[in-house]
This record gives C-alpha cells, structure tokens and sequence, in this order.
C-alpha cells in the first residue's frame, strides 16, 4: 500500500529554457504561509579561493621601507623578515625615529635602493615577533558600579610598554644600530621624514 500511495503523489513538471531547466512544482504542493518572525541565518558561500601572497622582488631584508599609510606614515624602516601572515615585520629602530618592532601591509611601503646589513641580529628573537600572539593586547579588567563613575573625569592613564616587549626591541635594535653608524649618512637618512611637495614627480624618482 505504501508503494502505492507514493507512486500516486503529484509530481512537478520541469520545463527548458534554452540551455537551462527548471523544475516547476505541482499546484498542489504550495508554499507554506507562515514564515519565522526572526531570518535564519545562514553560512555564507565564499566563492573566492585562497590563492599565497606573493611578495615583491625588491622587498628582501635589510632593504629600507618608506611607510605611506599609517601612524609612522613617511617614517624610514628597515624590513627584517615576511611573516605568513601576508604582512612584513619592521623596525626604525626605535632609538633612531621612534618606530618599534611592528608589523606592516606591504602595499603600502616603498622600497628604497638603500640595504643595512643584519649580521649580528638576534634571531630568536625576530622569531618571537614573527608569531601570530605576540602583537595581540592584553584584555583589561572593565570598572564596573560607583568606582567606573566617579573615575570618568580622570586623566586617562598612559599606556605602558611591557617590560619583555622592551627588551626584544633593545635586543633587535643593538646590531642594527652598530651597523647602520659604519655606513656614512645612514643614519640622518633614517632619521629624516619622507614627504612630497608641490612639483615632486615620484613616477621620476629614482628611490
């Protein structure tokens, strides 16, 4: 009996048009009339494929970036290494301009002809800031009741650079730094901003 009643159900009818078909159901079968107040949500197709970054020939390490976007916008960095990321990490040092261990998007950074030597630079180092944790903040503990009101008039308190972060950044720093004073009028070079004014051509820019 069930072979029955199945094969007695009303069936749609699909129909062609040009290259295409398309199933159309029975009249019987309609749509429901009540819908969910609130929309499902659904995982969204990603039709993109993940394709590797490719990096640029020019940008090797030791090659001195020009930033073009950014809090150090115009500020001269030497690279260090490609993370996986996608991403380059850099340095000014940050005795020199200011600039510390950060990582940066190579579309925006010009490369220079200019090349400091990194012999002497403390690997492990570069490698502990290479990893996808080191750049992450530390969650603070939110103020919450009377304590968070009475404090909103307070000058905010000064952001402390942690003590490990400092001395990854003196360690990386020190080679760079002996090397970067053999070379003459590096380190004015790095120390100067780099800035555009009204005539500067930079597609006739030899950088």
């Amino acid at each position: 009996m069930s072979a029955k009643q199945t094969s007695s159900e009303p069936t749609g009818t699909t129909k062609k048009f040009g290259k295409g078909e398309r199933h159309i159901p029975h009249h019987t079968q309609k749509a429901k009339k009540f819908y969910p107040a609130e929309d499902e949500s659904k995982p969204k197709k990603v039709r993109k494929s993940i394709r590797p970054t490719k990096t640029r020939s020019t940008l090797q390490p030791g090659v001195v970036l020009i930033l073009l976007a950014g809090r150090f916008r115009g500020k001269r960095v030497i690279l260090l290494k490609h993370l996986p990321q996608g991403v380059l990490l850099v340095t000014g040092p940050f005795k020199i301009n200011g600039v510390p261990l950060r990582r940066v998007n190579s579309r925006y950074v010009i490369a220079t002809s200019a090349k400091v030597e990194l012999n002497g630079i403390d690997e492990k180092t570069v490698e502990k800031a290479g990893e996808t944790g080191y750049f992450t903040r530390e969650k603070k503990d939110s103020k919450v009741g009377e304590e968070a009101f009475f404090k909103q008039g307070e000058k905010p308190e000064k952001k402390k650079v942690a003590s490990a972060r400092a001395s990854d950044q003196k360690a990386v720093d020190k080679a760079i730094l002996t090397n970067i004073k053999r070379e003459p009028h590096l380190l004015e070079y790095l120390r100067s901003s780099f800035s555009l004014r009204k005539g500067d051509r930079p597609h006739e820019m030899k950088w």
